[in-house]
C-alpha cells in the first residue's frame, strides 16, 4: 500500500488539489480531513458530479456530505472520504461502507470511538489537524496512481520543491544496540520509500529496537516518502521500538515545520544527541 500525505494550510489551495486529484485518482482513495466546516463544505462541493459508490462496489466520496467526527482531545473533525473515520482511529465495529452510509443517512450521526487498535498514522494526523492544517491522504495498490497523486500533492502542498537528480542510498552500521541508518539523495515513490520500508522492517525483525535515521545528506522528501516516514516510525513504536531522526538539513526541517510533523518525530540534532537519548530512554 502506497500512501501520500499533502498538508495544507490554504482553503483554495486543497480544493484545488482535490479537483486536479480526481482527473487520476480514485474518489474512494482520497481522503480530506480539516477541522473547517467552511473549508469541508466548500472542498465537498467539487464531489457534486458524484452520486453514489464507485464502479466495483467500492464506496467513494458523496456529494454534499460532509461527516462531523468526534475527535478525543481534539474535538470536531470534518472529513470526506470513506477512509477518513479510519485514519483517525475511529472505525472501530463500523468502518468503510458503513461508515458512509450512516454518514449519507443522518451526517451529524456519532461515530464510534472505541479504544481499539487505531490506524499507526493516526497520531500524526491528529497532530497537523491540531495545528490548524488541513490533510489530503491519498492510499492506493496502484503505484502509477500514487505517482499521480504525489505530482498533485507536492505541487499544490506544503512540500520541497527542487529535486535532487541523486537517487536514494543508504548504509547501515551500529553503535552498540543501536542501528544507524545512513540515508542519502532523495525519499521518493518507487525509489526511496520502498527501500526505507524494507531496510526498517529487516532491522526490526531481527530484534533492533533502536534505530537513528541520519537524514543529513536527504535532499529532497515527496509527499509519498514523508507518508513513509511517518509510517516508519510509527512501526517501529508499535513493536515496541523507539526511533530518532538525525542531523535535519534546512530543507527537512522546514519541511516538518511546515507540517508541523516535527512535532511529534523524535529529533535530535545529532548522533550523539540521539545515542545519549536512546541509552537514557532504556535506562
Amino acid at each position: 500500500m502506497e500512501t501520500a500525505i499533502g498538508v495544507f494550510a490554504s482553503r483554495d489551495r486543497a480544493e484545488e488539489a482535490i479537483k486536479e486529484l480526481r482527473q487520476s485518482v480514485p474518489d474512494g482513495s482520497i481522503v480530506f480531513l480539516t477541522r473547517s466546516e467552511n473549508e469541508a463544505t466548500k472542498v465537498s462541493k467539487e464531489f457534486g458530479g458524484l452520486v453514489g459508490g464507485v464502479a466495483g462496489g467500492a464506496t467513494g466520496l458523496y456529494a454534499g456530505i460532509v461527516a462531523s467526527l468526534l475527535v478525543p482531545g481534539l474535538g470536531p473533525v470534518f472529513a470526506l472520504g470513506a477512509g477518513a473515520a479510519a485514519l483517525l482511529g475511529l472505525a472501530g465495529a463500523k468502518s468503510g461502507a458503513a461508515i458512509v452510509k450512516s454518514m449519507a443517512n443522518d451526517p451529524q450521526a456519532p461515530v464510534p470511538t472505541p479504544e481499539e487498535k487505531c490506524s499507526e498514522d493516526t497520531a500524526f494526523f491528529r497532530e497537523v489537524l491540531k495545528e490548524g492544517r488541513s490533510l489530503i491522504v491519498v492510499r492506493t495498490e496502484s503505484k502509477e496512481i500514487a505517482a499521480s497523486a504525489c505530482a498533485v500533492l507536492d505541487r499544490l502542498g506544503l512540500g520541497m520543491k527542487d529535486r535532487t537528480p541523486v537517487r536514494m542510498q543508504t548504509s547501515t552500521r551500529h553503535v552498540g544496540d543501536i542501528a544507524i541508518l545512513d540515508i542519502s539523495g532523495r525519499i521518493t515513490l518507487g525509489e526511496g520509500n520502498v527501500m526505507l520500508r524494507e531496510i526498517v522492517s529487516e532491522l526490526t525483525e531481527k530484534g533492533h529496537k533502536k534505530i537513528v535515521l541520519n537524514l543529513g545528506e536527504v535532499q529532497y522528501v515527496d509527499s509519498s516518502g514523508l507518508g513513509e516516514l511517518v509510517k516508519t516510525h510509527t512501526s517501529v513504536r508499535n513493536r515496541g521500538g523507539q526511533l530518532r531522526l538525525i542531523n535535519l538539513n534546512a530543507r527537512i526541517n522546514e519541511l516538518l515545520q511546515m507540517t508541523k510533523l516535527s512535532a511529534v518525530f523524535d529529533i535530535a540534532s545529532d548522533e550523539g544527541s540521539a545515542i545519549k537519548s536512546l541509552g537514557q530512554a532504556a535506562a
